[in-house]
This record gives structure tokens, sequence and C-alpha cells, in this order.
């Protein structure tokens, strides 16, 4: 298995989709870091050298931001829009979507499991029914 920026590579894949495991590279800066150091984006990981890999690693950590700094720069920026009081700070801290979605009936991956509050759900009902007929059995 081969290592770049604290990644273990699978070795049977092609180094152009492999890259793309990296934090901060998708397919698009895979492809144009691969021309720049000229390396053939169909290599499998296998085929390359150590030498290739070095290539590649300095090639990105010179010119562009990925894994534990990118990773930090974004968590800066949210921390700040937070301490402005901005409204998508107000957003990321609510755990609510930020770029404009509708949140009436949709954004259940931003928002988590349903928590209810006042009205009681059916489910709800029946639990405390049953706590209740218990109750009256005893």
């Amino acid at each position: 298995m081969s290592r770049l920026l604290g990644h273990n590579l699978v070795d049977s894949q092609r180094i152009e989709y492999a890259l793309t495991h990296v934090y901060g590279v998708g397919f698009a800066r895979a492809d144009s870091v691969l021309k720049s150091v000229q390396i053939d984006p169909n290599t499998r990981v296998n085929k390359l050298t150590d030498e290739d890999l070095k290539r590649i690693q300095n090639f990105l950590e010179k010119n562009f931001k990925v894994e534990g700094d990118l990773r930090s720069e974004i968590n800066e920026n949210i921390k700040r829009l937070r301490e402005v009081g901005s409204y998508r700070g107000y957003r990321h801290l609510r755990g609510l979507p930020v770029r404009g979605q509708r949140t009436k009936s949709n954004a259940r991956t931003r928002k988590g499991k349903k928590r209810t509050i006042g009205a009681l759900s059916k489910e709800a009902w029946a639990k405390i029914d049953q706590i209740d007929t218990q109750k009256k059995v005893k």
C-alpha cells in the first residue's frame, strides 16, 4: 500500500481515482495535478515509484490547501461567521441548511432525526396509553 498525505491508497485503483480520497482533491484537481507532474492518469497505484508519489505530494502541498490545512481553514471561516453574528453563522450554529434550502418539508440530513415539540406523535401517544394501562392493572 502506498501512502500519500496520510492516506493509504488502494494499489489496484487508477491514480486519478485514488487521489480523490485525499480531502480537497476531486477529479478535476487530480487530473490537473497529474498533468503538471507528467504522470499518466490511467496508471495503477502499485505501478508508481516512490519518486512519483513524492512528486505528487510535493506538488499538492505547494499549490493547494489539502487535508488538515483545508479543514482548519473551513472551520475558522465557520467560527468567524458565528462570532460576527451573521445569518449564515446562525444557521451553522443551529444545524440548519445554510444556503437557502427549504426546511419545512426537507432538510432531514442537516436537521437530524425528527423531534416532536408540543403536540405528540401517534407513537408517543401509544407509549403513554400503554404505560397508563399497566398502571391501572396494578
